[in-house]
């Protein structure tokens, strides 16, 4: 098995999801006692946080290069973020180091087309339901997206950063997203895209009316596939 490089801590709390996600889908595919082989580059996701609200996305594009390059010269083959909100940096990682960057967007449209949907909504941070970094490339592969309006972006960016990045999960939260999906829905909306890796620490299947597409799930689907390839 191809060892996964993880740039994580962004939060932690999506991230120790990934190493749980990683490992279960290894052994449902090799067996016994099979595991995952990973490295681990953990930020401290306040310095990003603060170089998201500045602006600094040049730095934060440093920063996160850097990590991949750790985790290449700990042996990495290949390398994912961790968050989507990140991929804003990808092609500055991407170019960093000379083994392949797994990019979110890629594994998650790739999930929609094979389900037979094209028109999505889209729930993430702000950075993500409102730049063309991620939006765009989900479009370029086809989908069509949607966002919610204002005052949905602003609850589910509250959420995900006031909440679900600190552990917490509250269900008048879980309430409240219901109803931006249900918005979304009532809007055309085939199927939902969780694009942010917390949220579906929050959302379930069975709070969605229509099909959910949990990044997180999908992006270490996508490694483990590629880790074992040839396996």
């Amino acid at each position: 098995m191809k060892t996964i490089g993880l740039i994580g801590g962004m939060s932690w709390e999506s991230t120790a999801e990934y190493y749980r996600l990683l490992n279960e889908f290894t052994r449902d595919r090799l067996g016994g006692l099979r595991s995952a082989r990973c490295v681990i580059y953990s930020v401290d996701f306040a310095e990003i946080e603060q170089l998201q609200v500045q602006g600094r996305w040049t730095e934060a594009g440093e920063v996160l290069a850097g990590a991949a390059q750790s985790l290449e010269a700990a042996g990495a083959d290949l390398v994912l973020i961790c968050t989507n909100t990140m991929h804003k940096v990808a092609d500055v990682v991407a170019a960093a180091v000379s083994v392949p960057l797994l990019h979110l967007a890629d594994a998650t449209a790739k999930a929609v087309r094979a389900s037979g949907l094209r028109r999505v909504g889209l729930l993430g941070t702000a950075f993500t339901m409102e730049q063309d970094f991620y939006r765009g490339r989900l479009e370029v592969a086809g989908l069509d997206v949607r966002v919610p309006n204002a005052e949905g972006r602003d609850l589910v960016h509250r959420v995900i950063y006031e909440e679900l990045c600190v552990g917490i999960v509250r269900d008048d939260s879980r309430v409240a997203y219901q109803k931006v999906i249900d918005e979304l829905v009532a809007e055309g909306a085939e199927g939902v895209i969780l694009g942010c890796t917390e949220i579906e620490l929050l959302i379930r299947p069975e709070d969605s009316p229509v099909p959910i597409f949990p990044t997180a799930r999908l992006h270490a689907e996508a490694a483990v596939a590629q880790a074992l390839r040839g396996v």
